[in-house]
């Protein structure tokens, strides 16, 4: 039975969280303060973190950044739960490593759906540990890229747009179908969000001429493509 961990400091929400997720077949415990919930993920090692982003010991970005710098835990999916609905306030949560983003007040049908999703993904990664392209190899276990044998530190989202690329490569995508395999659907963010990525994911590629091979396809989208 998977085990899903909330660090939420709102009493009432945590009861609704608990029914909810214990309702539809999933073991669930929490902690009501950051600093403890650290702690407890980490003897835990649940299988999703439901993650509060105003907490009043720290910051749930900060809490996010600490569970991508530990190897034990650095994989665990974490949704990140929050009454701030700017986009740049997401794109500072996925940029610090959350998987999925929920805007509070929401649906327990909906939180659900996306718990589901993200734990289906997380076992999908799971069953590679190794990509290669060309001369890019990713070993999905340590979370590491290297281009000709050199290693290549990426961000999270850097990291993940690399992942489904090299999953799929020679197929063309456009903005839109790279956010919703990224950042996931219901994530309200402009399309426009993936052109910085990309341009991050090329400096960090561009170590070497034959690691530079994602592709812009005029007025299609992004594809790798080890063709000149």
């Amino acid at each position: 039975m998977k085990t899903i961990f909330s660090i939420e400091d709102e009493e009432s929400l945590v009861s609704l969280l608990e029914y909810n997720i214990k309702s539809a077949g999933y073991k669930f415990d929490f902690s009501l303060n950051g600093y403890d919930g650290m702690l407890r993920i980490q003897e835990l090692k649940p299988d999703l973190i439901l993650l509060d982003r105003m907490l009043p010991d720290i910051e749930g970005t900060e809490i996010c950044k600490f569970i991508r710098s530990k190897k034990e835990i650095q994989r665990i999916p974490v949704i990140m739960l929050t009454a701030k609905g700017e986009e740049e306030d997401l794109l500072q949560g996925f940029d610090n490593g959350a998987d999925d983003y929920l805007i509070k007040p929401f649906s327990p049908k909906e939180l659900l759906a996306r718990i589901s999703a993200l734990l289906r993904r997380s076992n999908e990664s799971s069953v590679t540990s190794k990509l290669k392209y060309g001369n890019i190899v990713m070993d999905t276990d340590m979370h590491r890229v290297y281009c000709c044998d050199k290693e290549t530190k990426l961000g999270p989202r850097e990291y993940r747009i690399l992942e489904f690329l090299m999953k799929n490569p020679g197929r063309v995508y456009s903005r839109q179908q790279l956010l919703d395999a990224v950042w996931g659907t219901n994530v309200y963010i402009t399309d426009r969000t993936i052109d910085v990525h990309i341009r991050r994911l090329r400096k960090a590629l561009s170590v070497s001429e034959e690691c530079k091979v994602i592709r812009t396809i005029r007025s299609s989208g992004y594809s790798l493509d080890d063709k000149n």
